[in-house]
């Protein structure tokens, strides 16, 4: 038996798992959208002439792209800590990034309340210190939706980076500095190039997390700041609009390949490397 047939072999259990139970799935849906009798392309029409659909998938996406920027930030400065500190304390500082992923979603939200609320502890501690005078509404906003958001996914992102970071060597930039590169200069042309595979990662995952997410938006975003992921719920098991429903999901899954491809090209072109 050749290698190739053997590989084939041992491939073909988990390639027909992942067709019924998420290929299929999912062409299923996008054939349930295409069944109109005013046109396979009627319910994107739809969707996409409707000013209050558009807007909660231009919503969706600022907030799921303003999140991927603020964990970017955020765990890069986090990992890159944590990848140049001794063994010992590295491992208390992945345990303490990891933690907040041990508790649900759910609470992790539901925790973001009791901190935002009128009578929460944010709004209790400013008012102490004479910061305000009354309480801020600060619930049911895209910046409490942001703010929970990051705090979801940081870890996501710190962990990702952690491994890519640990890789690069400590003697390349100490060479780069040596050779009288500035610090800003060495990590734009040797850590960050060489991070591009870890941040693509990192990022994808967020992106599609936050894109995604139903139990953050509905808890801390309400109807107001209402997302696709409640958006989809809403159609599906409030007003039954299964057709709507799959209509939606549908633009979520293209938007959601459309940015992995292009994090994928821009990985290639900022390190060839990573392609």
């Amino acid at each position: 038996m050749s290698n190739q047939l053997r590989a084939w072999l041992i491939a073909t259990p988990a390639t027909l798992l992942v067709t019924i139970f998420l290929v299929l799935p999912v062409l299923a849906t996008f054939a349930t959208t295409f069944g109109d009798p005013e046109g396979p392309f009627a319910t994107y029409s739809a969707f996409f002439n409707s000013r209050f659909r558009t807007t909660v998938l231009w919503r969706t996406m600022e907030v799921a792209l303003v999140t991927t920027m603020i964990s970017v930030a955020i765990g890069f400065v986090t990992a890159w800590v944590v990848a140049r500190t001794p063994s010992r304390l590295k491992s208390l500082l992945i345990i303490a990034a990891v933690f907040p992923l041990l508790t649900g979603v759910v609470v992790r939200s539901f925790a973001w309340l009791v901190i935002l609320g009128k009578n929460g502890v944010l709004n209790s501690f400013l008012l102490s210190i004479g910061v305000i005078s009354e309480p801020l509404s600060m619930l049911y906003t895209q910046g409490s939706v942001i703010v929970a958001m990051v705090y979801l996914f940081v870890p996501l992102m710190i962990l990702t980076l952690v491994g890519v970071l640990e890789g690069i060597p400590q003697d390349l930039t100490d060479a780069a500095a040596s050779l009288g590169a500035p610090p800003a200069a060495a990590f734009r042309q040797v850590v960050l190039p060489m991070a591009v595979p870890g941040l693509i990662v990192g990022s994808v995952l967020v992106f599609t997390g936050s894109f995604t997410s139903y139990a953050t938006p509905q808890l801390l975003g309400g109807e107001r700041q209402m997302m696709m992921g409640t958006f989809l719920y809403q159609r599906a098991m409030v007003t039954f609009d299964w057709v709507g429903a799959s209509t939606i999901a549908a633009v979520m899954v293209v938007v959601t390949l459309a940015t992995v491809l292009t994090m994928s090209r821009v990985a290639r072109k900022l390190n060839p490397m990573a392609g």
